[in-house]
């Protein structure tokens, strides 16, 4: 196999196969939009944006029994904070969050139009307002008893959850899609109470 020389230093080269190169790199890339983008935690069942919306609206007090807020302060909390892309993509995680139709548990109760079943567009995040569902304090209930790993945010100015500890299977409740590098996942939603049925006769007896 034909050989490539490093040229990052001046004088300072490295002999290495193109295979070998190739191969790490690639592994490299793909774990970075896996871990960073593309796939869900089997953990706490949310890909990075929908945990950072999660986490956003606890730190901003957006509680379920609190009044609704606007969608883009939710936005604008998460870009500022821990995801610094675009403001449409944000909004498009978020509202993926309070569709009846896309999840079986919504972690977001919404209040407007946030699209149909048959694909009509939400309206804009301007318009709508929404706040965490019930049932998204089943995700974050202890989060402040040292139950997860924080890390730095992109700017090292915020700390933000690996994970959220969460205390029902969320993957298999609500689902998951993605496309990653070398790997996809495509879980369907699946009903509460047959979930947490199924995973305690799991925890009882792992061989059934």
């Amino acid at each position: 196999m034909e050989k490539i020389e490093s040229t990052t230093a001046k004088n300072n080269y490295k002999p290495i196969f193109v295979y070998d190169e190739m191969s790490s790199s690639y592994l490299s890339y793909a774990m970075s939009v896996i871990v960073s983008r593309a796939l869900p935690d089997v953990r706490d069942g949310l890909k990075p944006v929908h945990r950072r919306i999660i986490y956003a609206m606890y730190k901003g007090g957006f509680d379920w029994s609190k009044q609704f807020r606007k969608s883009a302060r939710i936005v604008g909390d998460v870009i500022g904070k821990y995801h610094p892309h675009g403001d449409q993509a944000v909004y498009d995680a978020l509202v993926r969050l309070t569709q009846e139709f896309s999840m079986s548990l919504p972690l977001i109760d919404g209040q407007g139009n946030f699209g149909s079943i048959d694909g009509d567009p939400p309206a804009a995040m301007r318009y709508t307002e929404t706040k965490l569902a019930k049932v998204s304090q089943f995700l974050i209930d202890d989060i402040e008893k040292n139950t997860i790993e924080y890390r730095s945010n992109y700017d090292e100015t915020e700390k933000e959850p690996t994970v959220l500890p969460s205390q029902f299977p969320n993957l298999l409740v609500n689902g998951a899609g993605g496309i990653a590098v070398g790997m996809a996942t495509n879980i369907p939603p699946h009903n509460l109470g047959e979930i947490i049925d199924g995973t305690i006769a799991y925890i009882n007896n792992n061989e059934i």
